[in-house]
């Protein structure tokens, strides 16, 4: 693992309040909606975001954006395989679309949530935390990128289409209950050219 440079560093278990308004940034709703579903009675739903971030955090997924007071955008990614998951018939009709576009980028290092409060938009964070993920993904020997947006979120797809993400693939939505305007998720790819010199 390449060394991180303030205001980067590697998320902490105090992290997990912010980690999970991010996540529900990037996910736009849909995590909150899962955590509901996953709340025994009375217990509130952001504790169970926080609980699942934490356990991210253990396992050394998530990279912040910190310039003293806190994360204000992080990364979460991996690396995906060369064999696509198997979709078991208990996987929820709601995960399934997300699942089998997954399994449509194949040997690629996927960007599972890239996302930064409303208020530190337009500071090239996100690009910084992209540039990241790349370095990642060749540290990983992998020859491409992936991202999965909702149709309805322009703004993601036309930062992704600026560094060179292209539709690859889309399927429908299945809501199963979640209030959303998403009819379509797409799958955008991109090809990194091998650094010289590899």
């Amino acid at each position: 693992m390449f060394r991180l440079e303030p205001p980067l560093r590697v998320a902490t278990a105090a992290d997990a309040r912010a980690l999970a308004d991010l996540v529900n940034f990037a996910g736009e709703g849909l995590p909150l909606y899962i955590w509901e579903g996953l709340a025994k009675d009375g217990q509130d739903p952001w504790e169970v975001g926080r609980a699942r971030q934490i356990q991210k955090v253990r396992e050394g997924q998530i990279v912040v954006v910190d310039f003293g007071d806190g994360a204000v955008a992080s990364l979460t990614g991996y690396p995906i395989g060369s064999e696509p998951t198997p979709i078991a018939d208990d996987v929820p009709a709601l995960f399934r679309p997300l699942q089998e576009l997954e399994n449509r980028a194949l040997e690629s290092w996927y960007v599972n949530v890239l996302a930064c409060y409303p208020e530190y938009r337009g500071q090239g964070l996100g690009s910084r935390l992209l540039e990241l993920a790349e370095q990642s993904a060749r540290e990983e020997a992998l020859r491409r990128m992936s991202v999965i947006v909702a149709n309805t979120n322009a703004g993601a797809r036309r930062f992704y289409e600026r560094y060179g993400y292209e539709e690859a693939a889309t399927l429908p939505c299945v809501k199963d209950g979640w209030e959303t305007d998403t009819e379509h998720w797409v799958l955008l790819i991109k090809s990194l050219h091998p650094v010289e010199g590899r």
